[in-house]
């Protein structure tokens, strides 16, 4: 004769199991990326970036050792809760005071850059290998900031040109959209700041670009700075062609530094470092262990329901 009551005990536990697997997945879901267009600097100086090859690249590369900046998308600092002043300090705005990173911190005037006109229309793409939720805002240097001075936070304007908050995952990618200040000329950093809503991560990044003057002549003709163009569908999630050719130093071979190549981040960075290993191995160990755990305590009260059940 079938025990309806054990058969329905069953059915939930079968039940349970996969709620107990997602929650646990879920609260160890981290997010990692970096923008590509413009590119930012840790991006450029990755070992997949085409501006590696760049003097500034190299200087940031001497500074962090021959393997800097394989892990471009964990530029992240945990904790901080919108309170970026006080855990970054000035002069170390583009490593976010990471060790792992300082060679971005150092300020000199051909860091690779991509040229934009002020005033106008503007969509950053941001890189994303792990997608989550969170608030992005963007900010350009004042007019007065010096490239060959350390940045501040008193370089950068007070109020972000573009904010998105969970923006749509398109193609790997998250693309925040806006305006560009106007009366803005030459040099300039573009500072990302992506807090995440469900980690308790913030990362940062630093874009250097050229900004021009609309109301100045097109001097591409004379071999000036070319003209921004619309950015190019995604071929894939692993090509990620800059919509505009960042410029700087030739190569040996005399070919521009960057280009209309992609920096072509993978889905999932080749050669993460053993820290991001272990966060990741750390990580499964959690999921798994979790999960267990709370199967083995629920096995246990069904077993104790069960022979109080049967003894009546």
């Amino acid at each position: 004769m079938i025990d309806h009551r054990r058969t329905a005990a069953a059915a939930a536990l079968v039940g349970v199991v996969p709620f107990v697997l997602t929650v646990a997945t879920a609260g160890a879901a981290q997010a990692h990326g970096a923008p590509t267009d413009p590119v930012s600097r840790v991006a450029a100086c990755s070992s997949q970036g085409v501006q590696r090859a760049s003097a500034a690249c190299r200087a940031a590369i001497a500074v962090n050792g021959g393997s800097a900046f394989e892990d471009w998308d964990n530029l992240r600092v945990a904790g901080v809760r919108g309170r970026d002043r006080q855990f970054i300090p000035d002069g170390q705005l583009c490593s976010a005071g990471l060790d792992a990173f300082k060679g971005l911190d150092l300020p000199r005037t051909d860091w690779p850059a991509t040229p934009l006109t002020a005033g106008s229309a503007f969509t950053l793409t941001y890189r994303s290998t792990i997608p989550h939720e969170g608030t992005f805002s963007l900010y350009l240097t004042k007019q007065s900031y010096d490239p060959a001075q350390p940045l501040t936070w008193d370089d950068l304007q007070s109020v972000p040109f573009a904010k998105a908050t969970d923006p749509e995952l398109r193609g790997g990618s998250y693309r925040i959209s806006g305006r560009l200040p106007d009366g803005l000329t030459g040099r300039h950093v573009l500072y990302t700041i992506w807090r995440n809503s469900s980690t308790p991560d913030t990362y940062y990044s630093c874009s250097d670009v050229v900004m021009a003057d609309p109301e100045e002549p097109d001097d591409s003709a004379q071999g000036g700075p070319e003209p921004s163009v619309a950015p190019p569908a995604d071929t894939s999630p692993a090509t990620l062609p800059p919509s505009r050719p960042p410029t700087g130093e030739a190569s040996p071979t005399g070919v521009p530094v960057g280009g209309q190549q992609a920096v072509q981040p993978p889905a999932e960075p080749v050669g993460r470092s053993a820290t991001a290993a272990a966060e990741r191995e750390n990580d499964s160990a959690v999921i798994v262990g979790g999960a267990a755990s709370v199967l083995a305590l629920f096995a246990v009260v069904l077993s104790v329901v069960l022979r109080r059940r049967a003894a009546r």
